[in-house]
């Protein structure tokens, strides 16, 4: 604890928090607080097999006169007062179709090439278009703002009077609650997941070219809005930094980190605004090793990646043989030369041509709209990171790698001063930041410092219940970009509102494989948390049994589709059945065993599915088979169920 204990103002932290829906009518669990928490005691199911939902937690610290954290203030403790306020709304049918990242120098060509003349559907419309006016605001889902205080015990203040249409379609959609922990602490729960069209819409009009997560008359209980509290302290008022709350679709793979998180993002966003500085040096167990590390976490949700950078394989960068050697700076003469060619195998920033065959073989956010020539279809270093693989190149960074490092696991055991920072992190460290086409919990707009009034604080509205919805007709990149437009000061629905509507269509399209010439597995949307290809509980339980070594590593090897429940449907079909069943797809789990077989690790990610769904799945693949096997090889290894559906998709996906 410093030397001066005045508290003179506070802030709440996260600045961002994650809540995430789930179905679960029963149970939650609190979202991460540390960048490396413990999965072995993480349940996301509850005794039903319903996804549990995630919940936000928001503390908040006291901080001094130099700006040096005195504690974090609760509500149990004496003489002191919390009150919480927080608005959740969803804006996404208020909004405007998402089409294309609109920032991208390729988005007024792609908005131009997809309009029609003669049609009644134009790209960056509106959803909904037939409304006009104030009848626009029957599509807003905004159930006001809501207030708790006390402990836990205290009834949840729920967001459950916002309705969605008017007459006799008039919806009513709960968007989540308020709760308070032991301590005081604010607790936010989002939605069920629940999407649907209450007109009994389609949910994908293939007429619409951009008809793909922009239905009419369709909702999901995705939402967003501002984190407020009073505090009191000896009868005198603290000011108190504001947060934010973004509600998120479920995480299907919560112990695997995306090969550039959201935090990654804003760090990036800040840093090229000028909030914080330009690395002058590298320290390769933050700055390196997680952009080389992460490449062989994948390996549990996508073939491709498990091929090469998994266990025992050429590119192996959880080896810390391996990973010794470049961090190595006293032997420099025998390990620049790895340094350098591992750093001219990733795709540069700024690059000027679609380099496919560069790492990380992950979409870009023009995947699915630019032309197949554009950069943006295939994502890149960012200038930050760019610069600090150069710096560890040239042997300017610090060599602070130890395999033997155990991160802390839970909050209590992060320094006070550390933890207001750490929360920042880690509730943004399990959010993706590409493919933005669009996304899965946030998208765009998110790399737009003026989004922000500070770092990792988003920008409120005056008035956060009531901005601007509406600039006209279309929405351009010009519109977009000026001063003052949506990319600044925010309200309550205003980030989820470029989000695909529902969210569990785009979930069943995030795939890999679209381009199976190239590659079946390669490149891919977003593995870390919509899977492609995982280690089933069947080949899971081979690995750990009695067999031979021989079958244990064939069981290893083997990945089955993620998405195996609708192999076999059509697009219509498979975004249905993820709206219907999405609690029934498979979750990736951590498992520990005993290993003694060298090209298996002793912590195995593994899918975890409801009791009976794997005999279903199994029943579902076998009928489907035989028209299987007459597929060309590498159609049937990218897991298409015909060519005729891989068309279908690619025309979804890739607006053509």
């Amino acid at each position: 604890m410093p030397e001066d204990t005045k508290i003179v103002r506070a802030a709440i932290h996260p600045g961002i928090g994650i809540a995430r829906v789930g179905n679960s009518e029963e149970g939650y669990y609190i979202g991460p607080e540390v960048t490396d928490p413990d999965l072995m005691n993480v349940n996301n199911r509850d005794e039903n097999g319903a996804i549990k939902r995630q919940a936000a937690k928001f503390r908040i610290y006291g901080y001094n006169a130099a700006g040096e954290v005195v504690k974090e203030i609760k509500g149990t403790d004496a003489n002191t007062t919390i009150s919480w306020t927080a608005h959740l709304a969803n804006r996404k049918a208020q909004w405007y179709k998402f089409v294309v990242a609109l920032d991208l120098p390729e988005a007024p060509d792609i908005l131009d090439s997809l309009k029609i003349p003669q049609s009644p559907y134009q790209p960056s419309e509106h959803r909904n278009p037939s409304l006009r006016g104030e009848d626009r605001e029957q599509l807003a889902i905004d159930p006001g703002h809501r207030t708790i205080a006390g402990q836990s015990g205290e009834a949840p203040q729920r967001f459950d009077n916002g309705t969605f249409l008017t007459g006799v379609n008039e919806t009513t959609v709960y968007l989540g609650e308020l709760r308070t922990d032991e301590h005081g602490r604010l607790l936010v729960l989002g939605g069920f997941g629940n999407s649907a069209s209450p007109t009994k819409d389609t949910i994908y009009n293939g007429n619409d070219p951009s008809g793909f997560v922009n239905p009419d008359n369709w909702y999901d209980d995705i939402s967003d809005g501002p984190v407020t509290a009073t505090v009191t302290i000896d009868t005198e008022s603290i000011p108190v930094e504001s947060s934010w709350v973004v509600v998120a679709p479920p995480n299907y793979a919560p112990g695997i980190i995306g090969w550039r998180t959201l935090y990654d993002l804003l760090v990036d966003t800040y840093v090229e605004c000028g909030w914080m500085p330009m690395p002058t040096t590298a320290s390769f167990t933050k700055d390196i090793l997680p952009v080389l590390s992460r490449l062989s976490n994948l390996q549990w949700v996508n073939k491709g990646f498990a091929t090469l950078f998994g266990k025992g394989c050429p590119m192996d960068f959880s080896d810390p043989e391996l990973l010794n050697k470049l961090a190595d700076k006293e032997q420099e003469d025998r390990y620049h030369e790895l340094r350098q060619i591992a750093f001219n195998i990733f795709r540069p920033a700024e690059t000027e041509s679609n380099t496919g065959s560069s790492w990380p073989w992950i979409y870009g956010d023009g995947f699915g709209s630019a032309p197949e020539s554009s950069p943006s279809n295939n994502l890149a270093l960012s200038k930050v990171r760019m610069e600090l693989m150069r710096l560890w190149v040239e042997g300017n960074f610090e060599n602070d790698y130890s395999p033997e490092f155990i991160p802390p696991s839970c909050l209590d055991e992060v320094n006070l001063q550390e933890q207001p920072a750490m929360l920042d992190k880690a509730a943004l460290h399990f959010c993706l930041a590409d493919a933005f086409h669009p996304g899965c919990e946030l998208t765009w707009p998110m790399r737009h410092s003026t989004l922000y009034s500070a770092q990792f604080r988003v920008r409120h509205a005056e008035d956060t219940a009531n901005t601007q919805q509406d600039y006209g007709s279309v929405l351009t990149p010009e519109i977009v970009l000026r001063p003052g437009g949506p990319l600044y000061a925010q309200g309550a629905g205003d980030l989820t509102r470029w989000m695909g509507i529902p969210w569990q269509a785009d979930t069943g399209f995030c795939r890999s494989g679209y381009d199976s010439e190239y590659d079946p597995y390669l490149p891919t949307f977003w593995p870390a948390n919509v899977p492609n290809h995982v280690l089933t509980e069947e080949n899971y339980q081979i690995i750990i049994g009695e067999g031979t070594d021989e079958d244990k590593l064939k069981a290893f090897y083997t990945r089955d589709f993620w998405w195996r429940a609708f192999l076999s449907y059509s697009t219509i079909e498979a975004m249905e059945y993820v709206v219907d069943h999405f609690a029934e797809l498979g979750i990736i789990e951590l498992r520990e065993w005993n290993s003694d077989i060298d090209d298996i690790p002793s912590e195995i990610f593994v899918e975890s599915l409801l009791d009976g769904m794997a005999e279903k799945l199994r029943d579902r693949l076998a009928d489907s088979e035989q028209a299987r096997l007459a597929l060309p090889s590498r159609i049937r290894r990218a897991g298409w169920a015909s060519v005729e559906q891989l068309e279908a998709f690619r025309r979804v996906r890739l607006n053509r």
